[in-house]
């Protein structure tokens, strides 16, 4: 072949590589004309096919985009340097998420408001060349949602004891996803669980978030529930993010024995007092069980089979009417001989002094009784062992809170539980009967 043929044959070689190099985003090496050593350059990538490695999920132009599924950011062969999500036409709200090992990906925390609008700016690095990818979409407007009410007040002050309550307005079926969704944030470590529960009254669906082992005293606790968006049981969403922020105050732990007639009231770890007192008589035995107080009211009026009267300082801690009240017409029986029809009766020096210390939450234990407790009369969850307790969550995990938040972790990988009851936690099995 003549010397003039042999160069156009060689420039239709290299013409061709160079197109198969383009078309394949650089991954084929072309060899330079007389470079014999194998060592080749790598053509680089064109704009498009750089910014086709960064995806965004859910896609531009979606229009009814399934808010549960979040937002999420790829790139193959590149490295994300920034991802921002914008709101427009609704709740709004600043969109948090986070990034994989090595940056590779990007996802958001938490679900997606419903019927809300969202742009997605990405930025990367691919092969060195700066890619911008962006998305515009907006999520789906459900049929039918689920509404979530809190019993904590706002700015409250609570027991040691106190759970987290949580009421939601139809039946939850999974569970696990709305646990996900769920962010306890404590001014002092704590470690706790998620419990589900059916028997809520006329709630459908309840969740209780309880610690461990009883709170530290003067705990900051907030509570952010990210619901909205949540797919709570199939096609039902949530639809608004749940807050709310309660104190834990001094410790008040009262515990009463139907045995020996006398109740002991510690404050902050120390025994305080120690008094006299008289339960329920055979037939109406006051159940065993660690309890809650759940309100108190000066006076109640307490009506039943023969009496009807206003009952001063009192404490309640069951559904079906157990209080620590004032029983001025019982002072002679207390510390001898039950005589109740179930409630705790005090002395009226005593009972008003309890009744001052009392806020919701502060653990009552009652035992040497008969009678066995029932689990949900009254607020029940520390009648369940730390083991048992953890079956009720969906995630099967417990949950570290702390001042930044909170994260579900593996039971196996907790510290050993050295809390004390009754002070720190309630006693094994303490709902059976004596």
């Amino acid at each position: 072949m003549g010397i003039g043929k042999r160069l156009a044959a060689l420039a239709a070689v290299v013409a061709l590589a160079l197109a198969v190099s383009a078309c394949s985003g650089g991954s084929t090496t072309v060899k330079s004309a007389g470079n014999s050593n194998g060592h080749g350059s790598a053509a680089s990538p064109s704009p498009s096919s750089a910014s086709g490695d960064v995806k965004i999920t859910p896609a531009d132009g979606s229009r009814d985009a399934n808010p549960s599924k979040g937002i999420a950011v790829t790139t193959t062969h590149g490295t994300l340097t920034g991802v921002t999500v914008k709101t427009s036409g609704g709740k709004g709200g600043k969109v948090s998420g986070s990034y994989s090992r090595g940056k590779s990906a990007w996802h958001s925390a938490w679900a997606l408001g419903v019927s809300q609008s969202y742009t997605v700016t990405a930025t990367a690095s691919v092969n060195g060349q700066p890619v911008t990818r962006t998305s515009s979409f907006r999520t789906l407007s459900p049929s039918s949602t689920f509404s979530t009410e809190i019993i904590n007040g706002y700015h409250q002050t609570y027991g040691v004891g106190m759970p987290i309550l949580l009421y939601f307005s139809k039946k939850i079926t999974d569970r696990a996803a709305v646990e996900r969704s769920l962010q306890v944030t404590t001014s002092k470590p704590v470690i706790g669980a998620w419990y589900w529960d059916n028997s809520c009254g006329t709630a459908p669906t309840c969740a209780y978030f309880r610690p461990r082992d009883y709170w530290p005293a003067g705990t900051k606790v907030s509570f952010t529930g990210h619901l909205d968006g949540v797919e709570g049981a199939p096609g039902v969403y949530g639809y608004h993010t749940l807050t709310q922020t309660f104190t834990i105050g001094q410790s008040v732990v009262a515990v009463g024995s139907t045995a020996s007639h006398h109740t002991q009231i510690y404050v902050d770890g120390k025994q305080r007092y120690d008094w006299p007192i008289s339960t329920g008589r055979p037939g109406d035995d006051t159940p065993d069980g660690s309890y809650l107080t759940i309100e108190k009211e000066n006076p109640v009026r307490m009506t039943g089979p023969g009496y009807s009267l206003e009952v001063p300082w009192s404490v309640r801690f069951t559904w079906s009417g157990d209080y620590y009240h004032d029983a001025y017409w019982s002072t002679s029986e207390q510390g001898y001989t039950n005589v109740s029809h179930g409630c705790v009766n005090l002395s009226p020096t005593d009972a008003e002094i309890y009744y001052k210390l009392a806020v919701p939450g502060d653990p009552i234990t009652i035992q040497g009784s008969p009678q066995s407790g029932t689990w949900d009369n009254g607020w029940t969850m520390w009648f369940k062992s730390w083991k048992d307790y953890l079956k009720g969550s969906a995630l099967g995990e417990a949950v570290k809170a702390g001042p930044h938040g909170s994260t579900f972790v593996n039971p196996s990988t907790l510290p050993p539980d050295t809390a004390k009851a009754p002070l720190h936690t309630s006693p094994a099995n303490n709902a059976a009967a004596s």
